[in-house]
């Protein structure tokens, strides 16, 4: 699909958020041993997921995109892995339930490792020392040799990551995830909780539909939607190294295709369109995102679209606006009316947490939920108005009991953030907050949906 592209080509450009390697040798042997390794993901499940964003495009559907901010390899636990991904269902369900709207599902799990940092370099005291990318680059403890970049973290990475997936795909096609269970996914302390109860509310009457259905005859055998959810996996594409080593070409197809993940992004600090990162992802098959941030101007967004989806394929790019609560309509409206002109077939999405990082009292790196809440609520007003689809979250969650990010019907407090506070990187939701904002997410898409329909019937009685 990319004229004159290799996996290797971006080696030759500017590229930003690399670690430095002592040992390129060391780098080169681990690069060599990956791309003698098996596929993660298949070039078939990642045309599904491009054909079932292309219904987003078009406001058929609802792209849920969540997890971790970087996954851990100490806290690696099937328990953990079973968490996140049982929060996820039950968001789809609110989601799916309460606006009447097929959702993707569609995780940050089983390589999100490498986080970009905003400076390469940490000082504690006297001591200055490399910063912490994420463990398929360094370790997260302030020592020397913990920070050094060690290349053979890559192939941890990739083995945690096979079994995550191995784990995911259990769930999802083995029954875990089969409708009957809606009730048993209600969690701990979740159930506990204001999000929960209204949770237990929806579940019986999906228990009644479900009940209904069979006793129509409509049974799970005959229906495997029922028993069983598409699941995708996703990550941002920051160490090219370890993505080329995972790029293969398609036998079916002979397009190369990134198998480490369904769904790759580039993030708001490597989307310069003459550099590695964007020259990467204009090649591979896969759907893609990008972030676009308050500094993307409106010339540099459409050479970008232009670069990676110049055959304007419905579903082949996302992109995820993070600007900030108040910041929404300052920026995106702009965006949205360029590739409107330019007829881009696009899915956009928001991610509420990126713009919305704050420095509380206490010294912890927070995220109050009202501004989550609140870039939430700009971004469907703001499609609303330019009469385009809202097409998606991507935010920052967790299945754990986390106290990371302020507010929210749990009331978390400043004072509070301690109690819990687990991240090797951003704050993350809990999972009794992803839940209430996928309760107000429902409404907000119910809303929206009852307005097109509403215009479509003043266009039709206007024709008439």
């Amino acid at each position: 699909m990319a004229d004159k592209w290799t996996p290797d080509g971006w080696r030759g450009l500017p590229i930003r958020q690399v670690p430095d390697y002592p040992d390129p040798a060391a780098l080169a042997a681990v690069e060599s041993r990956l791309r003698s390794f098996p596929p993660l993901v298949f070039a078939g499940e990642a045309r599904n997921l491009k054909a079932r964003l292309a219904d987003v495009v078009e406001g058929r559907a609802f792209l849920l995109q969540g997890g971790d901010c970087a996954e851990s390899f100490a806290e690696f636990h099937p328990d953990k892995i079973r968490d996140t991904f049982k929060v996820l269902l039950q968001m789809a369900v609110v989601l799916t339930f309460g606006a009447q709207l097929p959702v993707v599902k569609m995780g940050r799990m089983a390589g999100q490792f490498a986080k970009p940092r905003s400076a390469p370099t940490e000082t504690v005291g006297d001591e200055e020392l490399p910063s912490y990318r994420g463990d398929i680059i360094n370790g997260m403890a302030f020592e020397a040799a913990e920070r050094m970049p060690d290349p053979d973290r890559m192939l941890q990475a990739y083995s945690q990551a096979a079994a995550s997936l191995n784990l995911i795909r259990a769930f999802a096609q083995g029954g875990y995830a089969d409708l009957h269970r809606v009730h048993a996914w209600n969690m701990g302390f979740v159930a506990d909780s204001p999000a929960g109860a209204r949770y237990r509310e929806m579940a019986d009457r999906i228990q009644d539909a479900l009940a209904f259905m069979e006793a129509c005859g409509v049974s799970a055998d005959r229906t495997p939607e029922v028993n069983s959810v598409a699941f995708y996996t996703s990550h941002e594409a920051l160490l090219l190294g370890y993505e080329e080593a995972m790029t293969r070409v398609d036998t079916t197809s002979g397009a190369w295709y990134d198998t480490s993940a369904h769904f790759v992004w580039c993030g708001d600090r490597t989307r310069a369109v003459d550099e590695a990162h964007i020259e990467y992802l204009r090649g591979i098959a896969n759907p893609i995102g990008m972030k676009a941030g308050p500094s993307l101007e409106v010339d540099d967004f459409l050479r970008l679209i232009e670069k990676l989806n110049p055959e304007n394929e419905p579903g082949r790019l996302t992109v995820i606006g993070r600007f900030g609560a108040g910041k929404v309509g300052d920026h995106l409206p702009a965006l949205i009316r360029a590739a409107e002109r330019e007829g881009a077939k696009l899915v956009w999405a928001c991610d509420p947490m990126h713009g919305n990082t704050i420095k509380a009292e206490s010294g912890f790196k927070t995220r109050p939920f009202d501004r989550i809440l609140a870039e939430v609520r700009e971004f469907f007003q703001v499609h609303q108005a330019e009469g385009t689809h809202a097409g998606g979250v991507h935010f920052e969650m967790t299945g754990q009991e986390v106290t990371e990010c302020i507010g929210g019907a749990q009331a978390i407090t400043d004072a509070g953030l301690g109690d819990r506070y687990h991240t090797h990187c951003d704050p993350r939701l809990n999972a009794s907050q992803s839940l209430e904002l996928a309760f107000l997410i429902a409404e907000m898409l119910k809303k929206q949906r009852s307005e097109d329909g509403a215009r479509l019937a003043e266009a039709a009685t206007a024709a008439e």
